[in-house]
This record gives structure tokens, C-alpha cells and sequence, in this order.
């Protein structure tokens, strides 16, 4: 290797910053703000995206012990990932799964056998480690004007505002209180400087619920601690020409690019090739028990970076991985215990947190440059539409480049400039 390749080699796989962060160190930057950051991002983990997984598995006619090895695989072992990668670049970077991939499997599972779904899950684990090695992600990704990828950003977290607004409606006892002491702490400085507002907005959840009697226990038969079950894969071509592309998009450019997005715009400089090699790596080992492909996940990174100073938000990171393997080593109690919470509580929470990132994206996408392609892809990305397996997202930015290339071609040529 000449002296001038090594520049390019090292810009492929970016380096993390030294020295790496003594623990000391970890905890002198941990905060209320960040601990409350990282459990809520969990939360969201531990919901709805759950509920995806039981859903499918149980339609699918997976076996409880074959569903709990999953939730296992994909928050166990991605919450390993989560601590190590956030603590080494010292930014958050939370690594969950494609939920989109999730619902993918539901009707697979019904003409192919669960050993052909993993075969498949190791395919799309080699296709996306050989993208990432290859350098070209981040080159792609580069590629896509900010305002058509906060677009696409928008377009999919806007259900989070409107989720909000319907569970003020639909439960007022639950969801009101929080959203009132939401905006009274976020009106009053000197007290949010204390408590966060989506602290407050938590805490005030609890006592509802203790007033109210919402939340609907039941202990479940398959104890607490998961069991991982080991899964031999099995070759099919149906299975890889069925899956692997859909799952690969959806990692590649539905999720990761959700999650580089986010983390883009609150200032991270994020490790693009080394992310997408680290969720091909991660998507081989998780399938050995059963679960669905790694991704740097959006919407948890949003949460992990909706406030606080940029120096210490790794360590919300770092709480919402060590948080991710509780839950996934104790995956049948836990998930009992979030299924339980109302509904609202899920919807409430996850919209106070997601305002000020919705309103970023907004204002990204919005701002001088590209609106037009912008604004189609955000209207795409927000209707839900899917082609060929592939969900708005995808559908989403592929429209608003075609666009941009169309009637904003000023714009793209005052960007490269």
C-alpha cells in the first residue's frame, strides 16, 4: 500500500476518537437527563416493536419458546453492541432491528420453514457486512441532500405527533396529566433544569396509574429468564429471492438511514461503514437464535438525542444497551410487564419525547433548499405506502431524488458547490 492509499482506507472504516473513555469517566458524564433518555428508548424497544415480534411469530406458528429466543437475540445481543460501539465513538449508537424486516416474516412463515427464514437471515447478514466493508454506504448516503432525507425522517416519525394527539383523546386520564406537566416544565426553565419535562411527564404516569388501576398484570406461564434456542438454518432459494433483498433494503436504507439521519442532525459525526459491517456482523450471530437483522435503528436514536449537552449523550447510549440486555435476558417477565402498561402510556411518552426532533426534522427539510422533493418525500414516507415488500420510506426518498434531479437541479448544483 502507497502512502496516498491510506488516507482512503482509513476515511472507509472510521476510526473512534482516543483515548477510549475510562469508566470513571462514563459515569462522571451520566446524568438524570441521559438515564431518563436511554430508559425511554427502551421503553419503545420493549412496546410496540415487541408486540411486532409476538404478533408475527404467533402468526407464523412459531412456539412461545421459539418467540422469547428472538426478543432474546434482538435486545440481548444488540444491547451487547449498543454499550460497546456508543461507549468506543462516544456518541449514541443504538443497535436494534428492522421492525419493517419483522412483518416481513409473518406471511414468509407461511410456506417456508422457520430453518429457511434464518438461512435467509445469514444471506442478507453477508450482503450487508460486504456493503459496509466495501465503503460505499457512506459515499450513498452522502449522496441524498439532508433536506430529502429529513424528509423521509418526518414523514416517518410524524406518526409519533399524531399518536400523541389521539391518546389525549382516547385516554384522558392517562395522557393528560403527563402532557400538562410536560409543557409546564418546559415553560419553566429553572425546574427543567432539575427534572427533564419527559421525566416529569413519566413520573406522572405512575401516579395516574396508581389512581386509576390501569395497568393489567398478568404473569405469564414461561417464567422469567429466556432460554435462547439455537436454530440450524437451512438453504432455499425461494427464501433468499423472497427476503434477503427486502430485509437488506430495510437495513441498509429504511433504518440506518432513519438513524444516521437523527443522529446526523444533533450533531454526530456517525461511523456510516463501520455501522452497516457491524449490523451485517451482528445479523449472523443474532440469527443463530432466531432473530430478524440488525439495524441502526431511528426512532431510539431520536429518543437517545432529544436533549442534553452532544459530549454526554453517549451515555443515554450506554443506559438504553445495559437497559436492552435486562430486558432480553429477562424477556418473559418484562415483556409481560410493558403489554400490561395502557396503551396511551406508550403513544404519550413516545410524542413529548419526539416533539423537539420532529420539529428539527421539519425545520431541515423545510428551510430553503429542495422543498419540493422534500415535501414529496415526506408525503410519500408518511402514507404508508408499500411496493414489492418495501415500505414508504424507501419509496419515499427514491421519489424525492428523482425529483430533486427533475425541478431542483439549482439546488443540487449550489449543494455540490
Amino acid at each position: 500500500m502507497t502512502t496516498t492509499d491510506r488516507p482512503a482506507a482509513v476515511d472507509r472504516f472510521e476510526r473512534p476518537p482516543l483515548p477510549v473513555t475510562r469508566p470513571g469517566g462514563v459515569f462522571r458524564d451520566l446524568g438524570p437527563q441521559y438515564l431518563a433518555n436511554g430508559l425511554i428508548g427502551l421503553i419503545f424497544a420493549a412496546t410496540g416493536p415487541v408486540a411486532v415480534i409476538l404478533a408475527v411469530g404467533t402468526q407464523g406458528g412459531l412456539d412461545q419458546g421459539q418467540i422469547a429466543s428472538w426478543i432474546f437475540g434482538v435486545l440481548f445481543l444488540n444491547g451487547v453492541l449498543t454499550v460497546v460501539a456508543s461507549w468506543v465513538y462516544r456518541q449514541p449508537l443504538a443497535f436494534l432491528w428492522t421492525i419493517p424486516g419483522s412483518v416481513l416474516i409473518g406471511p414468509a412463515l407461511g410456506h417456508l420453514s422457520w430453518a429457511e427464514v434464518v438461512g435467509a437471515y445469514l444471506v442478507t447478514a453477508g450482503v450487508v457486512l460486504v456493503l459496509g466493508l466495501s465503503g460505499w454506504i457512506r459515499v450513498a448516503m452522502a449522496a441524498i441532500p439532508m433536506p430529502i432525507v429529513m424528509g423521509m425522517v418526518a414523514g416517518v416519525f410524524l406518526g409519533f405527533g399524531t399518536g400523541l394527539a389521539r391518546a389525549v383523546t382516547g385516554d384522558v386520564a392517562i395522557a393528560a396529566p403527563m402532557v400538562v406537566v410536560f409543557l409546564l416544565l418546559t415553560a419553566w426553565a429553572p425546574a427543567a433544569r432539575r427534572v427533564p419535562p419527559v421525566v416529569g411527564a413519566l413520573a406522572v404516569w405512575v401516579l395516574a396509574v396508581a389512581v386509576t388501576g390501569s395497568f393489567r398484570y398478568a404473569p405469564g406461564d414461561a417464567g422469567w429468564l429466556a432460554a435462547p434456542v439455537l436454530v440450524t438454518p437451512a438453504w432455499s432459494w425461494q427464501a433468499v429471492l423472497e427476503l434477503v433483498v427486502p430485509l437488506a433494503v430495510t437495513v441498509i436504507v429504511v433504518q440506518n438511514g432513519q438513524g444516521v439521519a437523527v443522529l446526523r442532525a444533533a450533531g454526530h459525526d456517525v461511523p456510516v461503514n463501520v455501522a452497516t459491517a457491524l449490523c451485517g456482523m451482528w445479523s449472523a450471530l443474532a440469527a443463530a437464535v432466531g432473530a430478524v437483522s440488525t439495524c441502526l435503528t431511528g426512532p431510539t436514536n431520536a429518543l437517545l438525542t432529544a436533549s442534553g449537552s452532544r459530549q454526554r449523550q453517549y451515555t443515554a447510549g450506554i443506559t438504553c444497551g445495559v437497559l436492552a440486555m435486562a430486558f432480553g435476558a429477562l424477556a418473559p417477565l418484562f415483556t409481560n410487564l410493558m403489554l400490561a402498561a395502557p396503551p396511551a402510556f406508550v403513544a404519550t411518552l413516545g410524542g413529548l419525547a419526539m416533539l423537539k426532533v420532529l420539529q428539527a426534522a421539519f425545520v431541515a427539510a423545510f428551510g430553503q433548499r429542495f422543498t419540493l422533493s422534500a415535501l414529496i418525500t415526506f408525503v410519500v414516507t408518511a402514507s404508508g405506502v408499500t411496493v414489492l415488500n418495501i415500505g414508504g420510506p424507501f419509496w419515499g426518498l427514491v421519489v424525492g431524488v428523482a425529483v430533486a434531479w427533475l425541478v431542483e437541479r439549482e439546488d443540487l448544483h449550489a449543494s455540490a458547490a
